[in-house]
């Protein structure tokens, strides 16, 4: 006969293991974080490409139909298609304008900073102090830039090793899903795996719209810094459509540099730019926005801001740029498994009575 106290004892030194374990997997995770999260953000990719995949894999020509190898072969080589068509033919006019605004910050700093201060409420400003900042920084400049190499060398490496990953989960991804599932019990594992194939879905959705948004306002504001005339027009308008993979925060940033860019000749210009994306930002919001991202994404403006500001305070820009799928995937576990929704009371029916 089992003592109920001797149960019970193994009951709870089963419990305090557990704890103790869970504790130590938890401080492992947070000495490997970074590792953590470049794996996160590689198997988040591919689940998002995932769709441009099949859709690869469902073309034909002639009798031959691309498996998943050939699949990600083709997508790769039209990713470095592209750009080698952007180095080649928009490259060299960024660069211009970059090396163009690096040896003139010496002398276009102070005009600006002269026309601040015709303000009224900035007469106040040390021109002279501010001068001389922008002075020490274009000198130091290259100084900064020879000590953060090695900075610069261990990001690149993260991104030739968050493809690499990327890759991997394309092909073997499948095969790491399953397993994992495999750790569910039998009668909840089909309901995760309909949960998780409809946040797919959604996920890949969000790559197509915001690049869909990314290409957009990248293009608009090239011809618009053209037609103003706005120095460093090309650079600015590849900065707009790459920091638009950012929503909120990528077009706050890019904007105010491009305002500070035109204020060096002219306030006419500035007025120009402000104009342009005050009525550009409302086009965005009430009419690009819902028909691309919302229809797919399906996320309220509030979920999309809060999951903006933890996934930059998390890990910078990287957090920014996953904060949205994330979110997407978050809000599908939620509906299925923590939401209850009210049940549907069907109204009664008034059933009308003929009098002969």
């Amino acid at each position: 006969m089992n003592d109920p106290a001797d149960a019970k004892h193994r009951t709870l030194r089963s419990d305090i293991i557990f704890i103790f374990l869970l504790a130590l997997g938890i401080y492992l995770a947070w000495l490997v974080r970074d590792v953590l999260v470049l794996i996160y953000v590689s198997a988040l990719f591919a689940v998002v490409l995932m769709p441009i995949v099949r859709f690869i894999m469902k073309l034909r020509i002639g009798a031959w139909q691309p498996g998943r190898g050939s699949a990600i072969v083709i997508l790769l080589l039209a990713v470095a298609g592209f750009a080698t068509l952007f180095f080649v033919f928009a490259l060299p006019p960024v660069v211009r304008d970059v090396r163009e605004f690096i040896s003139e910050l010496p002398t276009r700093g102070p005009q600006l900073l002269s026309r601040v201060r015709r303000i009224p409420f900035m007469q106040r400003v040390d021109v002279a102090a501010l001068n001389a900042k922008l002075q020490d920084f274009a000198g130091n400049f290259a100084t900064y830039l020879l000590l953060s190499i090695r900075h610069w060398a261990s990001k690149l490496f993260d991104v030739v090793t968050s493809i690499i990953l990327t890759v991997y989960f394309t092909l073997e991804g499948e095969m790491a899903y399953h397993w994992i599932l495999s750790f569910f019990p039998v009668d909840k594992r089909q309901r995760l795996d309909v949960t998780l194939a409809r946040a797919e879905t959604r996920m890949g959705k969000w790559l197509l719209g915001q690049g869909t948004l990314m290409l957009i306002l990248g293009v608009s504001s090239t011809i618009l810094f053209v037609i103003l005339d706005v120095r460093y027009a090309y650079a600015l308008g590849v900065l707009m459509g790459l920091f638009n993979i950012i929503p909120i925060a990528g077009a706050v940033i890019t904007v105010t540099l491009a305002i500070l860019v035109a204020a060096i000749d002219s306030w006419g210009r500035v007025l120009g730019v402000a104009i342009f994306y005050a009525i550009y930002a409302q086009v965005e919001t009430s009419y690009l926005t819902p028909r691309i991202m919302r229809s797919s994404v399906d996320l309220p403006g509030l979920a999309v801001i809060v999951a903006l500001l933890l996934g930059s305070a998390y890990d910078g820009i990287v957090g920014a740029m996953v904060a949205v799928p994330t979110a997407v995937l978050v809000a599908v576990l939620l509906d299925e498994y923590a939401v209850k929704s009210e049940p549907i009371i069907a109204e009664p029916q008034v059933v009308k009575q003929t009098h002969s």
